[in-house]
């Protein structure tokens, strides 16, 4: 049997689950409910509550992605230094909680941090004031760091991995100090994993809206909230698929954009 024989299966399953709803995307959100052609959907992002909701998305979306990469590059390079870090046990710690379903481990954020939870009986112990921190943007921002976290650390620890140690200790030996081989040495060879961590979890968190009901308390519309309910509670699927494309075109442009600096996919850990 050939290897285009065998390669049938899975072309299908991509038509299936990629192709094919694309496509119907792109017929809905370009339609009305007559079938016309029209640009009223993807033009509906202008309006202000659609507005609002898109920059509050890229925002938090930012911000996630800053702290997430502000915390995984040191964690990376603790792994790498570490013993257990090369013997990937420590990758299989950061790994272990995908196992655990997505909705379930936001869910627990929630009990911890409402009224009456883990952090406000510690606080109450201590005779502390207790932040209000759920339902407000906080709150999503935590969410998605720690939800997205382990999708920055993989990455970045994977690009540490192939610093060969011996050009660091060149560096050493022509006098440069710590300080001199982090930002010229470690971190250029870093940039792709870089790259690839921080398009891992900006797209995510510019789209998501489970995390933003959970956490937020359906009080904070994140654009991939207004998506979610064209297409379940509203039965819009025009203006969903609509808003849609938009988000498509932000997450397009921004993974060009980082992908000049992974052109080889070294920062991939796959």
């Amino acid at each position: 049997m050939s290897k285009r024989t065998m390669a049938i299966p899975y072309i299908f399953w991509i038509a299936a689950g990629t192709i094919i709803p694309l496509c119907m995307i792109l017929y809905y959100g370009f339609t009305d409910r007559t079938g016309a052609f029209t640009l009223k959907n993807i033009l509906a992002i202008f309006e202000p509550v659609h507005a609002q909701a898109l920059g509050l998305s890229l925002g938090l979306a930012l911000i996630s992605t800053v702290i997430c990469m502000l915390l995984a590059f040191p964690l990376a390079m603790i792994l790498k230094s570490s013993r257990m870090g090369r013997k990937g046990f420590i990758v299989f710690i950061f790994i272990l909680p995908m196992w655990m379903n997505f909705l379930l481990r936001t869910m627990a954020w929630q009990v911890i941090l409402e009224r009456g939870g883990i952090i406000d009986m510690a606080l109450t112990f201590l005779h502390l004031p207790f932040p209000h921190i759920i339902n407000t943007p906080a709150a999503i921002v935590l969410g998605m760091v720690y939800d997205f976290l382990p999708f920055m650390v993989l990455p970045i620890y994977n690009a540490l991995m192939k610093i060969d140690d011996s050009v660091i200790e060149a560096a050493y030996d022509l006098g440069a100090g710590y300080g001199r081989i982090l930002r010229s040495v470690i971190l250029p060879l870093c940039i792709p994993g870089i790259a690839s961590g921080i398009t891992m979890v900006f797209v995510p968190s510019l789209t998501t809206f489970v995390i933003s009901n959970i956490l937020g308390g359906g009080k904070i519309y994140l654009i991939g909230n207004i998506i979610e309910q064209e297409f379940t509670t509203s039965a819009n699927w025009n203006l969903g698929s609509g808003l849609s494309l938009v988000m498509m075109i932000f997450i397009i442009i921004s993974m060009m954009a980082l992908n000049k600096l992974d052109k080889s996919g070294e920062g991939t850990f796959i």
